[in-house]
């Protein structure tokens, strides 16, 4: 039964106001500019359609899966104050840098998921899609790759909640190792993420034997892939691998990562896709007519991300 409710697009000037420092390839104005460009084409606005804005989440909610001591530490990093503590949970380093705002940042990022899981779960909304989320990386108790907190393991523990189960699907370059960890022993939550091969990038993990443990054997799948993969061989390892495993699985909701750094050109990893294989994967996707909740990710060359991003939207909109 296809899914009922609107497409919600969330985005917010506060969202606009943090930056990374400049010397750090994560560029946070991704999002904004794909907010501009969609806007600009007329493509935000319709009776099914909505923009709205995120209320960051606050301190017990992000407990739900980060433990107090990180928090702390990462709070008081915002301030200015970094001791070997912060540095030994990855903090201070050229990929989780100290900036002011950082937490207020990401507690507003990670408030967009969540509510988009939120939206999905009340039927207001069949997609949700917030480009200012993916943080795939952030561990219970440390900071990686970008990430402080993990707002993909918080929208997926809402769905889960209601004992519903939920398909994340990553097809960021980078192993969705986090969201692994978060769920390595459920079945509740199913991982599935494409990803170049740990041999050649970060974050070295993500290999064809990391399958699960307990109840979560077999519901944890990585199919890591060479450099230069291109869209037809991804496409194939997507239609053999993914698209069987959904079917059997049968999830009530679908949570893609849908980071851009696989396209052809980023600077910091080593694929050759084009916006067609992002484009014919959301497609695959809906084809389960499931609620789905979508967040953006990596992407490092800015231009290509936006308009990928925006693709993506016409695609999820019909």
């Amino acid at each position: 039964m296809k899914p009922a409710g609107c497409k919600i697009f969330f985005h917010s000037p506060e969202l606009d106001r943090y930056r990374y420092p400049p010397e750090c390839p994560f560029d946070t104005s991704r999002a904004g500019q794909t907010w501009k460009l969609l806007r600009s084409m007329g493509l935000l606005s319709g009776q099914d359609r909505k923009v709205l804005s995120p209320r960051p989440l606050r301190r017990l909610e992000i407990e739900q899966f980060h433990t107090a001591a990180y928090l702390d530490v990462l709070q008081k990093a915002d301030r200015g104050s970094l001791d070997l503590r912060g540095l030994r949970m990855g903090l201070g380093t050229a990929d989780c840098p100290i900036f002011e705002g950082m937490y207020e940042y990401a507690a507003l990022a990670a408030g967009a998921t969540f509510a988009g899981a939120t939206a999905l779960l009340s039927g207001e909304a069949s997609v949700a899609f917030n480009p200012s989320g993916g943080y795939h990386h952030a561990q219970p108790d440390r900071a990686a790759g970008f990430c402080y907190i993990n707002d993909v393991v918080l929208g997926c523990m809402a769905l889960a909640k209601q004992d519903m189960k939920v398909l994340f699907v990553d097809v960021d370059c980078h192993h969705a190792d986090g969201v692994q960890n978060a769920f390595y022993r459920r079945r509740d939550v199913m991982t599935i993420s494409l990803h170049e091969s740990g041999r050649t990038l970060f974050p070295g993990t993500g290999f064809e034997d990391e399958t699960g443990e307990g109840e979560g054997t077999g519901f944890n799948v990585n199919v890591p892939l060479p450099m230069g993969t291109h869209d037809e061989a991804y496409l194939m390892a997507f239609k053999q691998v993914v698209f069987p495993l959904a079917q059997a699985y049968d999830p009530d909701f679908l949570v893609l990562e849908l980071g851009a750094d696989a396209l052809a050109g980023d600077p910091l990893t080593h694929l050759n896709l084009t916006n067609n294989a992002y484009a014919d994967v959301i497609s695959m996707l809906l084809r389960f007519e499931r609620p789905i909740l979508v967040t953006g990710g990596g992407g490092y060359h800015v231009q290509n991300t936006v308009r990928a991003w925006a693709l993506a939207w016409t695609v999820l909109c019909g």
